[in-house]
């Protein structure tokens, strides 16, 4: 709807010989109408013209059978009011297109990947992992509704010396349940994880230990990254996540892809050689200070392999790359767009989305959390004890990058504290309608879409389908933004308002005309609530 307003705004210019593209908004008080535009006082500047008297003549020229009336405000901005006709019309055009309401073609012939996780496979995935497969999974299905071709992909960290430091500690630990006293390694994994994966490996291979100590490091190492990476996979499923590839670290070292990348960067200059080491000349390219990506002892650093993923990845053919972070990793983001503009690539086709760690509360305490020590609160033990819906929908109730405090005894409570499960109220108590309606024998409307809505004049109902029609430009926004989260608060504020509007009027009315209207606009809700849900990976319950 909010497009066909542009156009109207468009061609009311074209009629006055004027061009510009033309941006509409929605005002936050309502008194100011239903769209809003300032292209009078950004033409104004070009045109070295009045912008409220461009204005005036912007509204005058805006004669539409769909517009009730036409304001100029303030300094030069126009200020639509829209018929009711317009309305339903929009309105109806929910119920024919149902879960398809809000399809764009935004992305059209665009191919987008999308890169989170990415949990070392040193331990299981906690819930600071957790908030990045929200974010990323939910971005991945909004970028698909804007009619993005979206790839998911894990990149498998499996080589390198956090797998090594993996597999001594699981050797220190068969060395101690075999009666041994061995020196636990300083940097070690000293999660109860360890212990659980040593009592398996004695069971499973018990041959492992009468090799030398290289030896059967090497293999626990492997065999321990594997086990790990099956429970990821299991939490991941469990969390509602799938992914398209599992990219392995080590296939870049087996096609020897860093060293075609190191090549790459060398003929452009971009190499040099310091200390016996190599270095990345990253701060011509806007980093902070140049970079080793070759130790003097010939080892590769982690950054090498990252140059080298991100060359495939924009040799692969996507558009865009949006990549999902932990916020530690804040200072990777200037390298890689350095590396990728030195290889020749358009560095702006790495988008970078920083998560910020979550603070789990319970019992009013904040629970500390450490890989290495064991100090965390695995993801699987929070969706076990309050729901996958409840998890992903409060990860995602904040921006990616801004600090989050889950409270546990709010995420279980059935209140309309509780974010989610007042949304997903909603929906249950509109499903609540409809089998109310059919176990009194109320004949429902054949097809919703004719259902005449003319009788819909309380302003409740007329907020309710006006904020309903505001959810393609919402999916387009946060296609164009990368921010996911502001689904949330658009699903508590339809929720709100339907709830409120539910509490104060009667839908099963016993006139029939009014009666049929009311349960389209209920219908209606309740596909944009669904249809929000299912972007989120939340579902969408008939009945609570």
């Amino acid at each position: 709807m909010k497009r066909e307003v542009e156009r109207m705004i468009h061609e009311a210019l074209g009629g006055l010989g004027l061009e510009t593209r033309v941006q509409v908004d929605y005002p936050r008080d309502p008194r100011f109408g239903d769209y809003t535009t300032n292209a009078a006082m950004v033409m104004a500047r070009e045109l070295r013209t009045n912008p409220r008297e461009l204005a005036q003549r912007m509204a005058q020229a805006l004669d539409h059978p769909m517009i009730e009336k036409v304001e100029v405000a303030g300094p030069g901005f126009v200020n639509l009011f829209m018929k009711r006709e317009w309305w339903y019309r929009g309105f109806s055009r929910v119920l024919r297109e149902g879960e398809a309401f809000g399809d764009l073609d935004l992305g059209r012939g665009k191919r987008v990947q999308v890169e989170f996780v990415s949990a070392n496979p040193t331990g299981p995935l906690h819930i600071g992992h957790g908030r990045g497969a929200a974010v990323g999974d939910s971005l991945a299905r909004i970028l698909e509704k804007a009619g993005y071709e979206v790839e998911r992909e894990y990149y498998v960290n499996d080589a390198g010396r956090q797998i090594r430091v993996l597999g001594e500690s699981i050797w220190a630990r068969c060395m101690e349940m075999g009666g041994m006293e061995v020196a636990f390694p300083q940097d070690g994994y000293r999660g109860e994880y360890v212990i659980q994966l040593a009592r398996r490996a004695l069971e499973e291979m018990p041959q492992v230990m009468d090799l030398p100590k290289d030896e059967a490091v090497e293999r626990l190492a492997r065999w321990g990254a594997e086990e790990i990476l099956k429970a990821i996979q299991s939490d991941l499923e469990a969390f509602g996540v799938t992914f398209h590839s599992w990219f392995r670290e080590r296939t870049l070292y087996e096609r020897d892809l860093v060293g075609e990348a190191l090549d790459r960067l060398k003929e452009g200059g971009f190499i040099y050689e310091k200390d016996g080491a190599l270095w990345f000349a990253s701060s011509r390219l806007g980093d902070d200070k140049d970079r080793v990506v070759v130790r003097a002892n010939g080892e590769p650093t982690y950054l090498a392999s990252d140059i080298a993923y991100h060359a495939l990845k924009a040799d692969r053919g996507f558009h865009l790359l949006v990549d999902v972070w932990g916020a530690d990793h804040h200072g990777y983001v200037p390298r890689i767009k350095a590396a990728l503009e030195a290889l020749g690539y358009d560095p702006e086709m790495l988008q970078v989305l920083l998560i910020q760690m979550v603070s789990l509360i319970k019992g009013g305490e904040k629970v500390s959390m450490s890989t290495r020590q064991g100090e965390f609160v695995p993801l699987a033990e929070l969706v076990e004890e309050v729901g996958k819906d409840a998890v992903r929908f409060i990860f995602l109730t904040r921006k990616g990058d801004a600090h989050l405090d889950f409270d546990v005894d709010l995420a279980k409570s059935q209140t309309e504290e509780n974010p989610v499960f007042y949304v997903q109220y909603a929906h249950a108590r509109i499903s609540s309608i409809f089998r109310t309606a059919a176990e009194r024998g109320i004949p429902m409307p054949q097809t919703f879409h004719e259902v005449d809505l003319t009788p819909l004049e309380l302003g409740e109902e007329l907020g309710l389908i006006k904020k309903v029609l505001r959810f393609p430009h919402l999916i387009e926004s946060m296609a164009r933004s990368l921010e996911p989260h502001r689904l949330t608060y658009y699903l508590q504020e339809l929720a709100a308002a339907f709830h409120s509007y539910y509490n104060h009027y009667r839908v099963l009315v016993e006139d029939q005309v009014l009666r049929e209207a009311r349960l389209a606009l209920a219908k209606g809700v309740q596909v944009v609530v669904r249809e929000g849900l299912r972007l989120l990976g939340v579902d969408a319950p008939h009945s609570m």
